[in-house]
């Protein structure tokens, strides 16, 4: 039969392969989830050839030019000095961020990633994260503001993990944002649930980079910037937001700023 056919192609690696459904009945409906497992195994193939292409060609850039700079100076042709060292120094933390971000991803995939909730208080969140980032904000003349009613009810979360996320929400911010721009943390609760949310007033991001801000090593102009990054923060960022049974979204407009947003279910 059709279906049979086709359930060997898929087992002998021909994925995506579709069988016409002839029928409502029983045999059918068979027939549509076929097609849609078919099509869901060749999708996560290609997401699977895509990352590993991605990885290779993040791991490529750095290594080229700690090679560089190791030939030369074993050749004499450099001379070893601070700046030299420091440029090594910032692909090897480079390599290190990828590697470290590559395991968090896969962790979260496997359902493994560890965890250490606690109760806390919203406040004390988003001030520890402010505080983190403070110096850097005001080294690129960008207002870092914190709005937050005074009566928020707790959250059991991992604190370390989510001042990662709001941490790498900052830093995106932060690279997208011009001087005299302003990100804004702010914090509410809405039915049971705390919403946070990170605005900044920079370039925004194009409507067709919209969807993808959240996928591995999309490299869209205003959604992420590759600069010393991993190119994997978002998709982290949503992993361990999901990991707390709670959701993350992001909307934009061009010249205007993007608004992350996160909901987390309060004790």
């Amino acid at each position: 039969s059709e279906l049979k056919s086709a359930t060997q192609l898929v087992a002998q690696g021909e994925l995506g392969h579709q069988v016409p459904v002839r029928s409502p009945d029983e045999i059918g409906q068979l027939t549509a989830s076929f097609n849609q497992m078919s099509a869901d195994l060749a999708k996560a193939n290609q997401l699977r050839r895509q990352m590993t292409a991605d990885i290779a060609h993040d791991l490529r850039t750095p290594l080229s030019v700690l090679q560089g700079y190791t030939e030369a100076l074993d050749d004499g042709k450099l001379t070893g000095n601070s700046e030299i060292y420091q440029s090594m120094h910032r692909q090897v933390k480079h390599l290190n961020r990828l590697v470290d971000d590559l395991r968090t991803l896969s962790l979260a995939d496997a359902g493994q990633l560890s965890l250490h909730p606690m109760a806390v208080a919203p406040r004390d969140l988003l001030e520890h994260t402010v505080l983190i980032y403070a110096q850097q904000a005001e080294k690129q003349q960008v207002a870092l503001e914190l709005e937050i009613p005074e009566q928020l009810p707790q959250i059991k979360v991992d604190l370390d993990r989510l001042v990662q996320v709001l941490g790498n929400l900052i830093s995106n911010a932060l690279r997208h944002t011009p001087a005299g721009g302003h990100i804004r943390l702010t914090a509410e609760n809405s039915q049971q649930q705390l919403v946070l949310r990170v605005t900044d007033s920079g370039a925004g991001i194009d409507p067709e980079d919209l969807p993808h801000v959240f996928d591995r090593f999309y490299r869209g102009d205003k959604s992420r910037s590759v600069n010393g990054e991993s190119g994997l923060g978002l998709a982290i960022a949503r992993s361990i937001v999901e990991a707390h049974n709670g959701r993350i979204i992001v909307t934009s407009t061009v010249g205007q700023g993007t608004t992350f947003t996160i909901t987390l279910p309060t004790l």
